[in-house]
């Protein structure tokens, strides 16, 4: 089992993604209880550009107890596919599950970020955004006016 896993993620990585895909199919028919394999699977469509695919290979693996590394590419996996499909409410419940489970990761307030502009909801999205910004810059002319972007993430409707 694992010398197929190994096959069809390094065919993933030489950008053979099809055969990784078809191989990944079979694994998953093989092992349907696997939680790794789900993921691998999941991911296997994503970048296949068939989102829709990959959504229950993901849930599933999740469901079955994925954990560490694994479980954060697919919960940010996850909740960028149900994001790219128009499902912003599971993409941002997905990302605050990720956001609680992973809070070192900036990668989930990114991508939450963008569910949260995609639901109408600007002033958090640029809160969340400006915050990542000056929390991972190494910019000094940013860093220069830290203070003030900290200040104003959260009022950036406000008139003085």
């Amino acid at each position: 089992m694992m010398n197929k896993l190994d096959q069809a993620i390094s065919l993933r990585k030489q950008k053979k993604l099809t055969e990784s895909n078809v191989l990944m199919v079979e694994l998953v028919e093989r092992h349907p209880n696997n939680p790794e394999i789900n993921y691998q699977c999941a991911w296997s469509f994503d970048v296949l550009g068939e989102e829709a695919k990959a959504v229950p290979f993901y849930e599933k693996a999740i469901e079955l107890g994925l954990s560490g590394a694994e479980l954060e590419g697919a919960l940010l996996g996850l909740g960028s596919t149900y994001r790219t499909l128009g499902d912003y409410e599971n993409s941002k419940r997905t990302f605050e599950k990720g956001i609680e489970a992973f809070p070192r990761n900036r990668a989930f307030q990114v991508f939450y970020a963008m569910t949260m502009y995609n639901l109408k909801k600007h002033d958090k999205a640029m809160e969340l955004l400006l915050n990542c910004l000056i929390e991972t810059t190494s910019d000094k002319d940013i860093l220069n006016y830290e203070k003030a972007i900290r200040y104003y993430a959260d009022k950036l409707d406000q008139v003085w």
